[in-house]
């Protein structure tokens, strides 16, 4: 019965009372404090990333998974952007809306965001035409357009998540729903 419960690594020994030891030598004992920290370093790590999503998500207008491309526009006197609509390079990010910021994070647990944009600096937001992934499934688009030429194209396979952030986004930026991009897109 007691090999059920026989830690790998650890021998037991039995005394002359009837109580059971593990015998460890001085290297094993470090080895094990060694880990015990490790594991404690991790749970920390865990916390804290933990506590920064309750955050994020506790002071946010809106948060969630958004699958983002990037596009920059066409400088003065550059050939328009080639057309890549059969690129399939829509990345998964955890895209947050708080106060006059947008954060877009790899993971929601990452505790800094891998980029962000100001909505002063957002010119234009708009809806993009639906399309079908490779998965056979609708994603619902929708651009933002910044006054330095940086074009966030987001979508979702929810319709009403994409309308939520629509509205969301052209409230918070002062934006009609009814404005045209420049330099050729939509």
């Amino acid at each position: 019965m007691l090999n059920l419960f026989t830690l790998r690594r650890m021998p037991w020994s039995s005394s002359n009372d009837g109580q059971e030891k593990v015998v460890l030598s001085a290297l094993e004992v470090e080895s094990l404090k060694s880990e015990l920290a490790d594991l404690e370093e991790r749970e920390a790590h865990l916390k804290a990333q933990l506590e920064n999503v309750d955050q994020i998500l506790r002071s946010a207008r809106l948060a969630g998974y958004l699958y983002i491309r990037t596009r920059w526009a066409a400088l003065p006197g550059e050939p328009p952007p080639l057309d890549d609509t059969e690129v399939d390079d829509w990345l998964p990010r955890f895209v947050v809306l708080q106060g006059p910021c947008l954060f877009f994070y790899l993971l929601s647990t990452d505790l800094s965001p891998q980029d962000s944009t100001l909505l002063p600096d957002i010119v234009e937001i708009g809806p993009l035409p639906s399309f079908t992934r490779e998965d056979e499934e609708t994603h619902y688009a929708f651009y933002i357009l910044t006054r330095l030429g940086l074009r966030y194209e987001c979508s979702s396979s929810s319709k009403i998540q994409v309308d939520s952030w629509l509205s969301a986004l052209q409230t918070d930026c002062k934006l009609g729903s009814d404005a045209t991009a420049p330099n050729g897109y939509m």
